[in-house]
């Protein structure tokens, strides 16, 4: 995990130091700045180093090409078993990149398999691209006749751009041929055929779930897992330990924080007893919020009010993993791949349009929820991973009829008045992981099951004048985050916000 910033057609060293010093949080372990002889492109990169550990500094350069990229491979061994070791000079997954590109294959970049965005330079020709779902970061910008990519917004502020961009999930630019979109998100199914296999489908589901965990966990450094305490994490968290066990490893460390006495500290436990994690705690307060908030607001890059309410609990998360590992695994992405948010039980009798609302919301991920997860943890240096958006899983979910992720789960009631049931063939496959009552418990959402809700309150009303109100706290998010940038309108125009329905 890294962050990196390119000038291509721009020969100014000094812009790229400066530029990189603001991304310095992203990789703590390694600052390098290079250049290409004959080739219009300065690339800076600062790294925390995860997988090739003593020597996968980067830029990457072999002959006329040059490489900086964020993220990681997942199958790199496999890639570099088919391009040929003789060829890679780093133990680095991302030099796979490079020597995939040098192919010469029409859609090579589909072969990647991971979360990444990178930026490839040869003596006449530039290479931009962003992972299937946008879970690593990447923007662009014209300067003059040239152009810059930055991992984050704040990279760019204060420098004069003509104009700041999200290169979008799955698209890759190249300045000989221009941009095309090299991944699209499959369609979801809505309902299930004739002879559709129930128990086949969440046999498979669970197959296909513990080798996304499995792919996601490759490092070589230890790998922890958050743990709020609810279905998502405690899944993810019980097929690691799992794995940990199988291997004779020491237990897999997990990470829950909230409120004192707050619902999600006491699941968490009662889920890390179970499983057999070594499980960490940190409590905190109003004050600890109120403290915090402006470190959320400016590396979050976004004063929307709900993106800040769930950063502030990741946050504290980040830092008490941090304390202890280098990399950890989460549940993003399981609410958008099968129904867990609570607009979504609106659709329960509408399995083609929430079929289609969940693939929308997956291709709208990246500066929202994953926008949250990247900013807040790279602020401590921490790598975030999130196996439910591996591609393979993303395939197979997306091909499980809707109806069966949000379901009515009482066969005595009329269909108009039964109860729904979110995420259900999740809970479904994953059942015998962990106790039924936290299996089949209701979803609450992070800033309130950890506490979060209630401390922001009194946090706000010790820093806003006169009455509380969504309006009043949009407005001190805004005002934190214009006062930490130059230019803050750019940011604010960039951020992505949650919109009723």
């Amino acid at each position: 995990m890294c962050g990196f910033v390119c000038l291509w057609n721009i020969d100014d060293k000094t812009l790229a130091e400066g530029m990189i010093d603001k991304l310095a949080h992203r990789g703590p372990d390694d600052v390098h700045i290079a250049t290409l002889p004959d080739a219009p492109v300065v690339m800076a990169h600062c790294r925390l180093s995860i997988i090739g550990l003593e020597d996968g500094v980067q830029p990457i350069r072999q002959g006329d090409d040059m490489l900086v990229a964020n993220g990681e491979i997942y199958n790199h061994a496999e890639l570099r078993a088919i391009l040929g070791e003789a060829a890679f000079q780093t133990a680095s997954d991302s030099e796979t990149i490079l020597h995939l590109f040098r192919t010469g294959q029409t859609r090579w970049i589909d072969r990647l398999d991971g979360m990444f965005a990178f930026v490839l330079a040869t003596k006449d020709r530039i290479i931009a691209a962003r992972d299937p779902l946008g879970i690593k970061p990447l923007y662009v910008a014209h300067k003059g006749g040239g152009v810059i990519f930055a991992s984050e917004i704040k990279a760019f502020d204060g420098v004069e751009v003509d104009s700041i961009k999200a290169v979008a999930p799955g698209q890759l630019f190249d300045s000989r041929d221009g941009w095309r979109q090299w991944y699209r998100i499959p369609q979801g199914a809505a309902m299930a055929d004739p002879g559709f296999d129930m128990a086949l489908t969440t046999q498979e589901l669970r197959l296909v779930l513990e080798a996304a965990v499995a792919k996601w966990m490759v490092a070589d450094v230890d790998v922890g897992s958050f743990l709020s305490g609810g279905l998502d994490s405690s899944i993810i968290a019980a097929i690691a330990q799992k794995m940990f066990a199988s291997q004779g490893l020491a237990p897999l460390k997990t990470f829950a924080v909230g409120t004192e006495g707050s619902p999600d500290l006491l699941a968490a436990r009662a889920v890390a007893a179970h499983i057999g994690s070594d499980h960490h705690e940190a409590v905190f307060t109003a004050q600890t919020i109120a403290d915090a908030l402006p470190h959320v607001i400016y590396h979050l890059e976004s004063a929307d009010v709900d993106l800040v309410r769930s950063a502030l609990p990741t946050l504290f998360a980040a830092q008490l993993a941090r304390s202890q590992v280098k990399a950890v695994l989460t549940g993003e992405g399981a609410d958008e791949l099968f129904a867990g948010y609570t607009y979504h039980h609106d659709y329960v009798d509408e399995p083609r349009a929430l079929a289609d609302e969940l693939t929308r919301s997956l291709g709208t991920m990246h500066n929202i929820n994953l926008q949250r997860v990247d900013r807040v943890t790279m602020s401590q240096s921490l790598e975030a991973r999130t196996p439910f958006l591996d591609r393979d899983l993303i395939a197979f979910a997306q091909s499980i009829p809707a109806e069966l992720k949000m379901r009515r789960t009482d066969p005595d009631a009329p269909d108009a008045t039964g109860p729904t049931t979110e995420k259900w063939v999740l809970r479904k496959a994953c059942e015998d992981l962990l106790p039924a009552e936290l299996v089949w418990r209701k979803k609450a959402q992070f800033d309130e099951g950890s506490g979060t809700v209630d401390a922001l309150a009194s946090a706000l009303a010790s820093l806003i004048q006169g009455p509380v109100t969504r309006q009043s706290e949009a407005a001190l998010y805004e005002r934190i985050l214009r006062d930490a940038y130059a230019n803050p309108d750019r940011i604010l125009a960039a951020a992505g916000t949650w919109k009723a329905g």
